[in-house]
């Protein structure tokens, strides 16, 4: 979409007024739902519109959010949904508040806006920020412990007590294994000095999984355009307001270094900032400019990640210890305590689509929850897409282009090669000519990469004797031959068959054979006409 209709009015102050009126509460469910379900607020239980509570539902226990009670969307994103009012004696009461921070009433809202835009239940677009793995409460601080003065009189000392009683000197409580671990001793001597009164447990402050980037850590030089590209997305963040700005700059150009001068001036706000990725996982290069820059990791969100570390990252948002979160599109949908800017870095990338359950662009809710919260929005891309380009020429999105690369460094020659000039040899598809730049290449001791975007060995399969193709039983695709696996498979439906001996049509013995070329095609062929390179294959075939 090239604009979002009727965008919302800025962010104004979460007073988070009381909801309960007349002893009801709604309460909103990560389920595919209409809306929020009224419950019983009992009278010791004071709730606020966005606290994080456990309700009955049918014969279990399910998580929810108290929702709020007035809509405040546009007119053209409302659609009420006509509701049986149930009385007061037969409503359940909400069975507990959890001890977990509340979802600010920006959050609240753009919820509500992208169900409403998306034309999704509200519940599951919450699921997205509400996720399963946050059920119960904030874990309890770890005890630890410290040496007990003066030493009880009848303490019966050892050389492994001696040890842990040596390393307790400096007065800094420790873990039970932390202590085993530093003076060399089992689990049980510790116990036994807590035992015999030696050692006194106390309470560990809750440590900290994410380390605070720096923002004058490792300045980059910057010239010419670029400082003039990086002093202008530092100001729109020092402005605090809503806006959107296309980073628009060729291949090596320094984008990435220019938006991360954004980042260090919401950094230097006291604010926290959201970098979207089109693919986390394969976003080590970008990772390592973050820590060069900036002296540590930034929090990460993506699908790969442990349970443990996506409730670390989710907390951590909603309490401001990850100042810096990078992620895939789902990370748009975390509870953000005080959020001050938004990159969506390659943002034509068809990635940042999710085309399942609640279907929307991240890149254009990224334009949303900034409006919804008042502050910028940073798109990036050497090749904008046509939406994000009209949104620029018509005044909607501020502009800045990088004409040139970083340094003086030049963009690579490109020279297209037609097939009919230079033909490959029958039963080959390397041109000569390919191949005589590719020995050159070889000779000066470079690399060379071929690109295909074709899995397998060949895309299509059929009879020499009577033209049979072989097809996908279930969705008529033609079956991919994969030679290394001898099989016959879908990439559409995952379909996988083996190799026949003869043709399932007319019957006839090796008469089926290979039209087209895939990598696996080419990788014989390569390896045939280079016999001395060391030859790698990447695909998601043998890759994981």
């Amino acid at each position: 979409m090239a604009v979002a209709p009727s965008l919302p009015p800025a962010h104004a102050p979460d007073m988070r007024p009381p909801t309960t009126q007349a002893g009801r509460v709604p309460v909103l469910l990560p389920m595919p739902f209409a809306g929020a379900f009224d419950y019983k607020a009992l009278p010791d239980m004071p709730l606020r519109a966005g606290d994080i509570v456990s309700v009955p539902l049918g014969n279990r226990r399910q998580t929810g959010v108290v929702w709020d009670t007035d809509n405040t969307l546009p007119p053209e994103l409302t659609h009420p949904i006509p509701s049986k009012t149930v009385a007061d004696n037969r409503l359940r009461a909400v069975a507990e508040r959890l001890d977990l921070p509340p979802l600010n009433a920006e959050l609240r809202r753009f919820v509500d806006w992208v169900a409403a835009y998306t034309l999704s239940p509200p519940g599951m677009v919450l699921a997205m920020t509400l996720r399963l793995h946050m059920k119960g409460s904030t874990p309890p601080p770890a005890t630890g412990w410290v040496v007990q003065h003066p030493l009880p009189a009848t303490l019966r000392m050892t050389p492994a007590r001696h040890n842990v009683l040596a390393l307790m000197a400096d007065s800094t409580p420790r873990t039970t294994t932390d202590i085993a671990s530093a003076a060399g001793v089992s689990a049980g001597v510790v116990k036994g000095l807590a035992d015999a009164g030696a050692l006194r447990p106390v309470l560990l402050e809750p440590t900290r999984p994410f380390a605070q980037p720096d923002p004058l850590h490792h300045p980059p030089a910057l010239e010419g355009a670029q400082q003039d590209a990086a002093a202008a997305l530092r100001q729109s963040v020092r402005e605090k307001k809503f806006s959107v700005t296309l980073l628009e700059g060729v291949t090596g150009s320094g984008k990435t270094e220019i938006y991360l001068e954004a980042i260090a001036a919401c950094l230097e706000q006291g604010q926290q900032a959201l970098v979207l990725l089109p693919e986390i996982a394969l976003s080590a290069q970008w990772m390592e400019r973050f820590t060069r820059r900036f002296g540590v990791r930034p929090a990460v969100w993506h699908s790969e990640i442990g349970q443990k570390a996506r409730r670390q990252t989710w907390l951590g948002a909603a309490d401001g210890s990850a100042t810096v979160v990078v992620g895939a599109r789902s990370a748009l949908f975390l509870p953000f305590c005080n959020p001050g800017l938004i990159i969506v870095d390659e943002e034509h990338e068809s990635l940042f689509k999710q085309e399942e359950g609640v279907i929307y662009n991240a890149r254009d809710m990224a334009v949303v929850r900034g409006r919804l919260a008042g502050f910028p929005v940073v798109v990036v891309s050497a090749t904008p897409s046509l939406e994000t380009l009209a949104n620029a020429q018509a005044g909607r999105y501020q502009r800045l282009v990088l004409p040139t690369r970083h340094g003086g460094a030049s963009l690579p020659q490109t020279h297209l090669l037609d097939m009919r000039d230079a033909p490959p040899e029958r039963g080959m598809f390397l041109s000569p000519r390919l191949v005589e730049d590719i020995a050159a290449t070889l000779a000066r001791e470079e690399q060379a990469m071929l690109f295909l975007n074709r899995r397998g060995y060949a895309p299509l399969t059929l009879c020499r004797t009577c033209g049979h193709r072989m097809e996908c039983p279930h969705c008529t695709a033609w079956l991919v031959e994969h030679r290394n696996r001898q099989v016959l498979s879908c990439h559409y439906c995952d379909h996988t068959e083996p190799m026949p001996p003869v043709c399932p049509s007319c019957k006839t013995e090796h008469s089926l054979t290979a039209i087209g070329p895939g990598i696996e095609r080419i990788t014989e062929e390569a390896r045939q006409l280079f016999p001395d390179a060391r030859i790698l294959v990447m695909s998601s075939d043998t890759l994981g």
